[in-house]
């Protein structure tokens, strides 16, 4: 079964592929071009996730931890942003909203996980090996 999003990005074409949502022309091309731009920014997400999950071979611990915090974020995204687009709901801007909310709090969220990746070798406050 095919999520909203992606059949937004279907019905969006090739019109919007430079991910430009400020020039679509109605709200079905807006909210398609919302979601392309989520789903790009979940993809960054993903492939940095793995790579943090790759350091944390050796660290069943902290492989388990980064797990629970992952997916206490997305019930946190998914919560805050129905939250902030609440007086949208059922309009046909909702799904343009919350698709933008959805991106801003999973980029952010792309960025704690490469300050993990950053870490020096022996600081304390950072649960991921340092890259070798």
């Amino acid at each position: 079964m095919m999520t909203l999003a992606a059949l937004a990005l279907l019905a969006a074409g090739p019109a919007l592929a430079a991910g430009n949502c400020a020039d679509a022309s109605t709200q079905g091309a807006a909210n398609a071009c919302a979601a392309r731009e989520l789903a790009a920014a979940d993809a960054r997400l993903n492939a940095t996730y793995n790579q943090v999950v790759g350091r944390l071979k050796a660290e069943p611990e902290a492989r388990a931890a980064l797990l629970e915090a992952q997916r206490a974020w997305i019930r946190f995204r998914d919560g805050e942003c129905a939250f902030a687009t609440v007086n949208a709901r059922g309009g046909s801007v909702a799904p343009f909203l919350d698709a933008r909310c959805q991106t801003r709090m999973t980029e952010a969220r792309l960025q704690q996980l490469q300050d993990y990746l950053s870490c020096g070798e022996g600081e304390m406050d950072c649960p991921v090996p340092a890259g070798r």
